[in-house]
């Protein structure tokens, strides 16, 4: 497209009208000194039309043309100052030289003197002018902007590009108070032109003063506005506060003035403020809101949302007094009697528990209040109820705190109830009350698995811990951190297309591992940034890296080098694990390693995952013949004997997989599956997981349900089980939630099994194997346990 504009620039048509700028301006400057002509006088000017044509063809010529330009400076100048606006000849003459002077390359005065007469026209009773001065000036900023942001990419033009945008904002500063004064006009056309300019007018020393106007237009302006106001002004906040304290009072005044139509990232920015501020700051916004609360009628949903969240986090400095000196105000308007400038002080009263209690529960039990703000009701009275323990409330207080939060345990709401119960049991843990329900076998069971069938009606001092530290203030969010990792994965995205790592075939085998072994180490982002998403960092990359990749190497390589052809080994390479993780991955899931036997007859085993054809090695099928795995009409389920294999492989259970891996490769290609596989995941530190492969789709065999179990063979209950699973990129996964986030001891009296269901989809299934990285954390006697690892022992060509 720029080459093609440079070509009508230095079109032959162009060229030719260039030679006439001299008759032109003389043209021109010949009409302005002519004298009273009736054959051509419109309202006293001597033929406006063939001015304003004159005026148009100047612009064309003096586009991108700096001799031109220079030629025609005077007469616009001329035609500027001479012109008069009391006739609407002659504004059409005058709007017709500022569009000139804006888009041939002028001097700075000539800019300033173009600004000037908009000032003037929207001074006009007419509001055609109005709306014509208003929209050129917001064209003169955004292509001043735009001149800006391409002069400084160009090493040539910067000095030329920001001197033009630099005086024309200047320029407009000066008449900004007239620009203010539109966002009062009867007509809505005038006051959104108005508002769109006020925008690119804010700058670090008026930001005060016109985010007032705005939230003072906020006030009048129709509601389908307002959420594009409010987000516009938390643009502006964000980008020009002067400090921390404004920025909140700013939102909060806000959200009490449109809290109602706002957008849910003003109430989440709102609140990240409000967490990343001092505790002095966070004691005045949790004041000032709960004054907001307290006055409001119900209808701000965005005020309230706010507000009840910031009462359950810093309750407890509602119950200190707050005083504060503002310094002297300095936003009023150029122009603008200022008021008086007293510092006044801000001061809040202490109050007591119950009454921030009721002030929530005012607000929940109203008819109008959304299902959200409920929610957020609940959070608020548990967040409350540990606040205000140990001796700050007093009983009747906690006890009522208790009873709101059960109220709602059978709700019509599924979120409701949920939360009612689920914070009523945590409530109940932070008093150290064993809660007991009737099992399906009629028997009473403990729902925190710490009873044990002992008859103890106490819970244990972990539980106590694991409840208050699930209900302690939510840690500070790290923008900066957040823009890092962001910027980060937008990088990765974009060397997507440079770096493969699954890519092995081809020339592309040796050159793709090489930029994935520095992810780990600060260099290039790992696949799926899984780093970031398990927050763990890499080591060295091993030195034969580039060579991990070899799947389509031939079989006497992979005899020479087994590590090479280890799907293992291939997963480190594709998450950037330690080298150290490679060789005892298999043994710490509980899966088979195809290379731990140091026989030569059973390696020919990796020869059918690549060759189709390739005879089935009758050493290695003989241990497997009574193996479900092979037959898949036999009555027996293959899960016990995965069960069965010991964590270190021996000479026998590593020969059956070999089987298993060789009789597989037909099944890719419509062959029978087994109906159910046991793959170990991981055992750590008493916690054991195993998957249980089916699949539910026999037309499907790239779908797969995993169900992971848990095991405990501890003894003492697992807390705060969470597990995090990571796939390449040719598997989609659906993950849902466990059944329970507490692990029972495996083999007591009334212990329920843990499980979680993982969906997944194999969309290169015979040619890559399905592969899991793994990340589990848990408590385990109050000590907190994160354990990282692969697995990879899903039967080769079936998942």
């Amino acid at each position: 497209n720029e080459a093609e504009m440079e070509e009508d620039y230095e079109s032959p048509c162009r060229t030719a009208f260039l030679r006439l700028v001299p008759s032109l301006v003389k043209l021109l400057r010949n009409l302005l000194s002519m004298g009273y002509s009736p054959d051509h006088d419109v309202g006293g000017i001597s033929d406006p039309f063939l001015q304003v044509q004159i005026l148009t063809l100047l612009r064309l010529l003096g586009a991108n043309n700096a001799k031109a330009s220079e030629e025609m400076n005077d007469v616009l100048a001329q035609v500027a100052t001479n012109t008069e606006t009391s006739k609407n000849a002659e504004n059409a003459i005058l709007y017709e030289c500022v569009q000139t002077i804006m888009a041939v390359e002028s001097d700075d005065g000539l800019r300033v003197l173009a600004v000037n007469i908009l000032g003037r026209f929207l001074l006009n009773r007419d509001n055609n002018i109005r709306y014509v001065a208003l929209n050129t000036l917001a064209k003169c900023i955004a292509d001043g902007q735009q001149g800006t942001t391409s002069a400084t990419a160009d090493d040539g033009g910067d000095e030329e590009g920001e001197g033009g945008a630099n005086t024309a904002a200047s320029a407009l500063q000066r008449h900004r108070t007239t620009v203010v004064d539109c966002l009062k006009d009867p007509d809505i056309s005038i006051r959104q032109r108005a508002l769109e300019l006020i925008y690119h007018l804010v700058n670090q020393e008026n930001v005060e003063a016109l985010t007032a106007e705005l939230l003072n237009y906020l006030v009048l302006c129709p509601r389908e506005h307002r959420s594009d106001i409010c987000t516009r002004v938390l643009r502006v906040v964000d980008k020009f506060s002067p400090d921390d304290r404004w920025r909140v009072d700013t939102l909060i005044t806000m959200l009490t003035i449109a809290g109602r139509e706002c957008a849910t990232n003003v109430q989440s920015s709102t609140v990240v403020y409000v967490s990343r501020s001092s505790e002095d700051l966070r004691a005045y916004s949790t004041h000032k809101l709960l004054k907001a609360i307290r006055d409001d009628d119900g209808s701000q949903r965005g005020l309230l949302n706010v507000g009840i969240w910031c009462i359950g986090e810093y309750g407890d400095l509602l119950l200190k007094p707050y005083s504060y000196n503002p310094p002297s105000s300095t936003g009023n308007l150029d122009g603008l009697s200022p008021a008086e400038e007293t510092p006044v002080t801000v001061s809040f009263m202490a109050l007591e528990p119950n009454a921030v209690v009721d002030i929530v529960e005012e607000v929940m039990n109203r008819h109008t209040c959304p299902l959200e703000v409920k929610q957020r009701a609940l959070t608020c009275f548990t967040k409350l109820r540990e606040r205000f323990a140990n001796g700050v409330a007093d009983e009747a207080t906690l006890e009522k705190l208790q009873a709101l939060v059960g109220k709602h345990e059978g709700s019509t709401s599924l979120e409701l109830q949920l939360r009612s119960c689920e914070y009523g049991a945590l409530i109940n843990a932070l008093k150290g009350v064993v809660v007991k329900r009737e099992s399906s076998g009629g028997e009473e069971e403990d729902i925190f698995g710490a009873g044990g069938g002992g008859g103890s009606e106490s819970v244990s001092a972990t539980v106590i811990s694991a409840a208050k530290e699930s209900l302690a203030r939510m840690p500070v969010v790290d923008i900066k951190l957040m823009q890092r990792k962001r910027e980060e994965r937008s990088g990765a995205m974009t060397q997507g297309d440079m770096m493969d790592p699954f890519d092995v075939d081809g020339d592309d085998v040796a050159a793709a591992p090489a930029p994935a072994s520095t992810s780990g180490g600060g260099g290039e982002p790992s696949l799926l940034d899984l780093d970031d998403i398990f927050g763990g960092g890499g080591g060295a990359a091993p030195a034969p890296a580039a060579k991990q990749n070899g799947n389509s190497a031939p079989v006497a390589p992979a005899k020479a080098e087994p590590a090479a052809q280890s799907d293992v080994d291939l997963l480190s390479d594709i998450f950037s694990a330690p080298p150290v993780a490679a060789a005892p991955a298999p043994a710490a899931v509980g899966g088979f390693d195809i290379f731990s036997q140091t026989p030569v007859a059973q390696q020919p085993a990796v020869a059918p995952m690549n060759d189709l054809f390739a005879p089935q090695p009758v050493a290695a099928a003989a241990p497997m013949s009574s193996s479900a795995v092979i037959d898949p009409f036999a009555a027996s389920a293959p899960a016990p004997v995965a069960q069965q294999q010991p964590q270190q492989s021996s000479v026998l259970p590593a020969a059956a997989p070999l089987a298993v891996a060789a009789a597989s490769t037909p099944a890719a290609v419509g062959g029978p599956t087994p109906s159910e596989v046991t793959v170990k995941g991981f055992t750590h530190q008493g916690l054991t997981v195993d998957f249980h492969c089916t699949k539910p789709d026999t037309w499907n065999k790239q779908h797969s349900v995993i169900i992971a179990k848990f095991i405990n063979t501890t003894d003492a209950p697992l807390y705060g089980l969470h597990l995090q699973v990571a796939v390449p990129k040719y598997v989609t996964m659906e993950m849902k939630p466990p059944t329970s986030t507490t692990v029972p001891v495996t083999g007591g009296s009334s212990t329920k099994e843990v499980t979680q269901t993982i969906s997944v989809t194999n969309t290169m299934l015979g040619t890559k194997n399905l592969m899991l990285k793994l990340k589990a954390g848990f408590t385990s006697k109050g000590t907190k346990v994160e354990h990282m690892t692969t697995c990879s022992g899903f039967p080769a060509g079936q998942y």
